[in-house]
């Protein structure tokens, strides 16, 4: 039996240094020699100052500046350190309640945007952190960004153009948009608003 216990204790010290210590700091001294950017956080900095990620959506609520997503993440939304859903259905009365409070709140912000909200301007990613939207959401939002910068809105849409990326490997995912960065691009090209 003694013996049984020190080869499993043998054992369970290998799995532990091998799976819990080297290949963690193995792949993390790989990670920042083949892709540093992103294993730093894919951080995004203005002046040497870190404003955000590009993985991780923020607030925008400034009418010169696109929104993101909605977030469920956190109290407040938009929480990395409480990512999640809101684990609301279909069928859930606060959802349509929130969901038909945000339509309003968009048309009043929004009117001179053609056509339906997009769909995900009202509704929560499953992290309640996705930094995109589609480029068609970013387009519906151009008009009242162009307005609030002064700015006419040929020009908003060329930045939200130049900024679409595409399919993950040509064919994964959908054509989008990242709002932090194409927020930032307004910035350089129009100056922060005041």
């Amino acid at each position: 039996m003694k013996e049984e216990i020190a080869v499993s204790l043998r054992m369970t010290l290998a799995t532990f240094v091998l799976t819990g210590l080297a290949y963690p700091l193995a792949m993390t001294g790989i990670s920042h020699v083949t892709f540093p950017h992103r294993a730093a956080g894919s951080l995004v900095s203005v002046d040497g100052r870190v404003v955000g990620s590009e993985l991780i959506a923020q607030r925008f609520e400034d009418p010169t500046y696109f929104q993101p997503r909605p977030s469920a993440a956190g109290a407040r939304g938009y929480d990395a350190a409480a990512s999640s859903g809101s684990n609301l259905g279909p069928t859930s009365r606060a959802l349509r309640d929130r969901v038909a409070a945000d339509v309003e709140r968009l048309r009043a912000q929004n009117p001179e945007a053609r056509g339906a909200v997009p769909i995900e301007l009202v509704t929560t990613s499953g992290s309640g952190l996705d930094p995109h939207v589609s480029p068609g959401a970013a387009r519906w939002q151009a008009p009242r960004v162009a307005a609030a910068r002064r700015v006419p809105v040929e020009q908003v849409e060329a930045i939200i153009l130049r900024r679409v990326e595409g399919r993950t490997f040509g064919f994964l995912g959908e054509p989008r948009v990242n709002v932090l960065l194409v927020n930032l691009e307004l910035d350089r090209r129009f100056g922060r608003p005041r």
